[in-house]
């Protein structure tokens, strides 16, 4: 089930206000706030004077460059974010240049990833073909794949493809501007103008194309503006043809099963059309099965799984309705009395243990933030906003989590057994074993002779919720129950059916075949599903809830009585609010349906069977209901902090301390993540200029590295060689022989290397330009002479040859040609 309750697993907390005698504390803090930012500069200028203890968005580099800028701060590069632009390929009345896939892919040369890192990002980030950065573990798999697309900023070329294609659509160019069948090609795009860097992005990508001769209207909003614009409407209505995306994550993940499918395939409800039935949608079968297989384990081997992700990420590209642009290198910054910051690689300094794990003299932490509120809060398909999924993180505790800084996957509130066999072997399910049927509404036994891939045990930490009732196995069941309800649509008239919810759901839920429960806090899930790690396997399998069944069960009939959406494109869809349990209303909404279910002895289908008492029902519908009247909202969970308020006119949200015996965690139990020990590039030699046809020798000097990996490819970005060396005693001798110099072309060359280490996966990586000659031009300065470049150096190799030595060749080269 990896995430087959993922989105449920990511609800997020509340807390009853116990006053409980109480020894050790749960957090540091008795206290974390909230406060919304907009101006960077404004929030950095807070910190340095101890307003505020942290800001969760990035501050440009030119503010930190010397000394003086990062006085009274700690700074922290963090990676995991990216740019791209999201491209609307739909077919409509009026003709969508776009819904050439030839267009789409010309759009690659048409933007320059250079000059987007080195001047809209001061350079910090990478330029970025695909999903994967160099700091994703996965990008060491596609790496090669990745370079024969070799894309560089040619607007002539994208001119000259795009003029072609159109020419054979019929268009026609009249004083500039392109036109088909008496009617000028508009384009829209809807460009981000919260985010400089996106606001910039937006501007150039206009410029460009109507360079080539398109009409081009700017549209300019929010996150807000575009969950309705870009997000919320049918693609063929054409109100938008480009949209400057930006994206976060929340976790470092050694093994990416989502990433893919999330960003290039129909079927995760992320492309345009996002699965609306009532929508044109982009359909792409392959991709489709090639990102379901990585999704679901559908492979034997290590090899085989990288095969996939190869196919699909060159799939993704080809088709370019996702166009990656840049990895972003995000500066955060912290007041310099805090400490125990968690600068995870993937959400970065914003990780769930930040907040958890810093302390001060303070009782209160308080985190400035770009945005308090956009989207919606609701465990299903809410939570879609970095902005809420940094506080949710806080307020909920998952079953597992990903290692900051392997990515792998570690226990949080669930200890695990696997068994399994391997990919083709099966272990039999005991009889007594279950499985919710959607058609007979009812836990059904699974009967003699089943059999399963694999089997996990899971022992559960369960505390109270929030609320102050205690967690128990019938928040599982249900769980399990809402999964493969929403997850299977019996018919057209099926009320638990979401367009973005269920097509996710129904993946995981084809490999659970029972569970079977041990005792009072252990369960034994059965599924079909297979990994070389088994780590993955107990995710895939792990059972686990985030909020209480009854607020899950009161949200579904909200739902289904068609009063509120769990998706955004089900809200639009239906012209019905998008369900956030922090909004007042749809507060009063869940209370209400709670309030009729107390008051009919309501039970739900899913805990029918389980023989508990009217006192048990009661006591919780109780509890929640009271907690909705006391707070003002549905947020209740199971984290070390709750949702005390949440304040649109301040726009703060507070949540503080969960102070209860029965919450598993202490204060400090997370420092180990403080820190990591990154593996560093330090010092490259080699030569400044090289003849073809010469051995080439560098040297590498690593800090934390185990191996080194590189890539040389010449000027037309064919690969030449490419090796894996280990490293011994932090240095390594790359040797290229003369027979692969040969191949190296006359003029600029590029070498990628990589410092990798088996502890911190997160590879340090250079690329820079070379110099290769005619084995008979004599150049100023002597071929043989040495360079050494350090890492503050090392991404200007190319500047740092003698300008005469590149004028010298430059001109040797045109008289030769």
């Amino acid at each position: 089930m990896k995430k087959m309750l993922v989105i449920l697993l990511a609800v997020s907390a509340i807390p009853f206000l116990h006053n409980e005698s109480f020894g050790e504390r749960n957090t540091f803090f008795d206290s974390v706030k909230f406060i919304q930012y907009l101006d960077e500069n404004t929030a950095l200028e807070e910190i340095r004077n101890g307003n505020l203890d942290a800001y969760y968005y990035t501050i440009s580099p030119d503010r930190l460059e010397n000394n003086q800028g990062r006085e009274g701060l700690q700074v922290f590069d963090s990676t995991g974010g990216s740019y791209s632009i999201l491209v609307n390929p739909s077919e409509s009345e009026n003709f969508n240049p776009f819904s050439e896939k030839e267009i789409r892919f010309a759009l690659n040369y048409l933007v320059d990833r250079k000059l987007i890192v080195n001047e809209l990002m001061g350079g910090y980030g990478s330029p970025i073909v695909s999903y994967y950065s160099p700091s994703d573990p996965e990008f060491l798999t596609v790496v090669e794949q990745l370079e024969t697309f070799n894309f560089k900023y040619n607007p002539s070329f994208a001119e000259e493809t795009i003029s072609r294609v159109l020419k054979d659509k019929g268009a026609i160019k009249n004083d500039g501007k392109w036109e088909i069948n008496g009617k000028l090609i508009e384009i829209t795009i809807f460009i981000r103008s919260d985010d400089p860097v996106r606001k910039s992005i937006g501007e150039i990508l206009s410029v460009e194309l109507e360079n080539i001769g398109f009409t081009v209207k700017k549209d300019f909003g929010d996150l807000n503006k575009a969950f309705v614009v870009v997000y919320g409407s049918n693609p063929a209505e054409q109100k938008w043809s480009l949209y400057t995306e930006g994206w976060g994550r929340s976790a470092f993940v050694k093994y990416d099963s989502v990433g893919l499918g999330q960003m290039y395939s129909p079927w995760f409800s992320n492309m345009p059309g996002f699965n609306d039935p009532s929508y044109w949608n982009y359909e792409n079968e392959k991709l489709d099965d090639l990102t379901q297989k990585i999704y679901t384990g559908d492979f034997e081997t290590s090899l085989q799984r990288t095969e996939l992700i190869q196919d699909a990420v060159v799939e993704g590209v080809n088709e370019s309705v996702r166009i990656f642009l840049a990895s972003k290198v995000d500066q955060y910054v912290v007041n310099e009395k805090v400490s125990g910051v968690v600068n995870d690689f993937g959400a970065g300094v914003p990780s769930r243990f930040t907040p958890i794990n810093a302390q001060n003299d303070n009782n209160e932490l308080v985190i400035g933030v770009k945005q308090i509120y956009q989207g919606a809060w609701n465990p299903i398909m809410g939570l879609t906003d970095s902005y809420s999924r940094h506080i949710w993180g806080i307020i909920s505790d998952p079953a597992t989590f990903k290692h900051p800084f392997t990515g792998e996957t570690f226990p949080v509130r669930a200890e695990w057994i696997v068994e399994t066999d391997g990919p083709n072997e099966k272990i039999n399910i005991p009889k007594e074993a279950k499985i919710w049927n959607p058609k007979s509404q009812k836990w059904e036994n699974i009967g003699n002779n089943s059999q399963a891939t694999s089997k996990v045990i899971f022992d559960f930490k369960f505390s109270n919720w929030h609320n102050g009732e205690k967690m128990d196995l019938n928040d599982i069941l249900h769980s399990l129950y809402f999964t493969i309800e929403w997850g299977t649509q019996t018919d057209d008239n099926d009320k638990t059916f979401d367009t973005e919810f269920t097509p996710r759901a129904a993946q995981s839920i084809q490999t659970i075949r029972g569970i079977n429960i041990v005792d009072e806090n252990t369960i034994e899930v059965y599924v079909d599903y297979w990994h070389f790690d088994e780590g993955e396997i107990a995710e895939w399998a792990a059972l686990w809830s985030v909020v209480p069944w009854e607020i899950t069960s009161a949200m579904e009939k909200a739902v289904t009585d068609g009063k509120v959406s769990f998706s955004r494109s089900g809200a639009t869809n239906k012209n019905v609010n998008w369900l956030s349990l922090i909004i007042p209303n749809d507060a009063n909404t869940i209370k209400s349906n709670l309030e009729e279910f107390k008051k009919n002895n309501h039970i739900p289908n899913s805990l029918k069977e389980e023989n508990l008492t009217s006192e048990y029902y009661q006591k919780r519908y109780d509890a929640s209901i009271e907690w909705i009247q006391k707070n003002q909202h549905a947020v209740i969970s199971n984290g070390p902090f709750y949702l005390e308020s949440y304040s649109p006119e301040s726009r703060t949200i507070k949540v503080s301390a969960f102070e209860d015996s029965t919450y598993p965690y202490k204060k400090g139990d997370w420092n180990t993540f403080e820190n990591a020990e990154f593996p560093i590039i330090d010092k490259i030699t080699m030569k400044k200029s090289m003849q073809q046809g010469e051995e080439i020798s560098i040297k590498i000097e690593t800090v934390n590295a185990d191996e080194i990996l590189y890539f040389l490819t010449n000027s037309l970005g064919e690969k030449i060689v490419s090796e894996t060396k280990k490293v011994n005693e932090d240095n390594v001798i790359i040797k290229i022989s003369a027979q692969d110099s040969k191949n190296l072309g006359i003029g600029a060359n590029n070498i990628k290397i990589f410092a990798i280490s088996n502890s911190v996966l997160k590879p340090d990586f250079y690329e820079s330009t070379f110099i290769i000659t005619d084995n008979k031009v004599e150049l100023p300065i002597a071929s043989n002479e040495s360079v050494e470049f350090t890492t503050n150096q090392i991404n200007y190799w190319f500047w740092a040859i003698p300008i005469s030595i590149i004028i010298g060749i430059v001109i040797y080269l045109k008289k030769k040609n």
